[in-house]
């Protein structure tokens, strides 16, 4: 394992239409705590519902896990609310990424919070570029990343839907979707 000193810490992008954006970050978090790396998932929509995910990740001494978001807000009956969720969750984001605590921090779904507009993607540009540790790995997911996201990552990767099961009116499947 590099020292923290030797490690370019990479800034990751999982985004688009296709199911698979957090499914493959929660791929990079257990493999980095398979090589004893301390990570740190923070959600920004999910609320308080458990996942298979967050139940594996309880097995794992090196990862800190917080479901901080209202839930999913797609038809939301207070914006106020939702975009100081965003804000707050973004403040405490940005603390437990300069507490150094962390090799790898992902910030899952905050793609959507820039989509709507709670947080500036130029915000989160330069923070990574201006404050974040040298090797820390940041991974951020969601729809609708934003240009200038894009633009500071290191690795962009878009996920396209073909087809999914919800066309069909197949309802999201325990140990599948969640």
């Amino acid at each position: 394992m590099k020292s923290r000193e030797r490690r370019h810490g990479l800034i990751l992008v999982n985004t688009g239409e296709g199911k698979g954006k957090s499914s493959s970050a929660l791929g990079m978090v257990f493999r980095a705590a398979g090589w004893g790396m301390k990570v740190c998932v923070i959600q920004f929509i999910k609320g308080q519902w458990q996942t298979g995910e967050q139940k594996a990740a309880a097995r794992f001494d090196t990862i800190e896990w917080h479901a901080l978001g209202d839930g999913f807000t797609w038809d939301t009956k207070n914006p106020e609310q939702d975009i100081k969720t965003s804000r707050d969750i973004w403040e405490f984001s940005k603390q437990k990424i300069l507490s150094e605590q962390f090799d790898v921090v992902l910030l899952d779904e905050i793609n959507y919070c820039c989509g709507y507009q709670w947080i500036s993607g130029q915000e989160i540009a330069d923070f990574m570029t201006q404050q974040k540790p040298r090797w820390t790995h940041v991974i951020l997911t969601g729809r609708n990343a934003a240009a200038e996201v894009v633009n500071i990552a290191d690795t962009v990767t878009e996920m396209t839907k073909i087809k999914h099961a919800y066309e069909n009116g197949i309802k999201a499947e325990q140990g599948i979707e969640f």
